[in-house]
């Protein structure tokens, strides 16, 4: 099955073929083509929703274009259109979900809607399809969101815990901006850590509280610990002097919530696998914090390719490959007309 996915959520236009294989439990991503928006957002220091929009009314289509060029492939031999349909910025979705339908009407291919969330859930599966053993628990972070979910099968997931306030991913774009260090501020942050630990300098400031990290629960909260930073800063008149261990201690502290949720709900769901992914997972440090403990643990670990952290539309195709309602050619066909009621008013949350 040829499937054309398209993702619109945010700042990124991006548009992906890929040809999927159920009975052999196999992706081949053929194209993943993404326009970034980083360099027009980055002077505000995080994405505004007007520009976003308007910049994926002018890219959207030659980045669907590109993507079916690199895919040798013609619209003509799509079987189905995945599109993002939400969580996201809603004129940006809009955008996204209209330049779709016109697609699967103007050719009569099949469309549906896709969870920008269960993107990133599945994107662990486009290498990994046949190794991922049941159950598992995914940490699924980015800039809006920071989800722990358990995942009985490809069909059966539960959400065990979120965040409360500010995504991780937020937490270090408001980080970054308040130690001026630019837009995105999760590679700023990592690289200034590299930079700390690659010193061999010794540790001279405190370390940052752990937010939530002994509560029952799985949730997370990260707004507290931007306040300390905010805290930190104003006390101290020489901080940019420090600022790569000011990198470094903020880091451990993110990393350090996340990696202790993820073993405490894989160990009480007692699973066979761990899964990571989501803008965050892009973090070096994360990666390697996350594998060691899930080593000694003697489970496996799968972890998307960088190419598939951040939002991608190769995701949103693999995940319609799991969806409920495709199931065969047959199944296709019933949803030649969706192109009608599908709206961005689902998933909102």
């Amino acid at each position: 099955m040829i499937i054309l996915g398209i993702e619109s959520s945010c700042d990124e236009s991006a548009a992906s073929v890929i040809f999927a294989d159920k009975k052999k439990k196999e992706i081949k991503v053929k194209s993943n083509i993404i326009s970034s928006q980083i360099s027009l957002h980055a002077k505000y220091g995080g994405v505004v929703p007007e520009l976003a929009a308007r910049e994926h009314v002018y890219k959207l289509i030659p980045t669907i274009d590109r993507a079916l060029k690199e895919a040798n492939h013609s619209i003509k031999e799509v079987d189905l259109i995945a599109i993002t349909k939400g969580p996201g910025l809603v004129t940006s979705l809009l955008t996204g979900v209209e330049t779709a339908r016109t697609l699967a009407y103007a050719h009569n291919i099949p469309i549906i809607g896709i969870n920008h969330i269960e993107g990133h859930l599945f994107a662990p599966f486009i290498d990994n399809w046949k190794n991922i053993k049941f159950p598992a628990v995914i940490l699924t972070v980015s800039g809006g969101h920071s989800n722990i979910i358990l995942m009985k099968s490809t069909s059966e997931y539960i959400k065990l815990g979120s965040t409360r306030d500010d995504a991780s991913g937020e937490a270090f774009d408001k980080g970054a901006k308040m130690m001026s260090l630019g837009y995105p501020g999760g590679p700023i942050i990592s690289k200034k850590a590299q930079e700390f630990e690659k010193s061999n300098k010794k540790i001279t400031l405190k370390p940052f509280p752990r937010p939530m990290k002994y509560s029952d629960n799985l949730d997370f909260s990260f707004s507290g610990l931007k306040t300390s930073l905010l805290y930190r800063l104003k006390k101290d008149k020489n901080w940019k002097k420090n600022i790569d261990e000011y990198s470094y201690l903020y880091q451990e502290a993110i990393i350090d919530v996340l990696v202790s949720k993820t073993i405490k709900a894989a160990t009480k769901h007692q699973v066979k696998s761990i899964l990571l992914s989501g803008g965050v997972s892009a973090n070096i440090k994360l990666r390697e914090d996350l594998t060691k403990k899930v080593h000694d643990m003697h489970l496996q670990v799968f972890i998307s390719a960088l190419q598939y952290t951040t939002d991608n539309a190769a995701m949103i195709a693999a995940a319609s490959v799991f969806n409920s309602k495709i199931k065969n050619k047959k199944a296709l066909l019933q949803l030649k007309d969706s192109w009608k009621v599908l709206s961005v008013q689902e998933n909102l949350d």
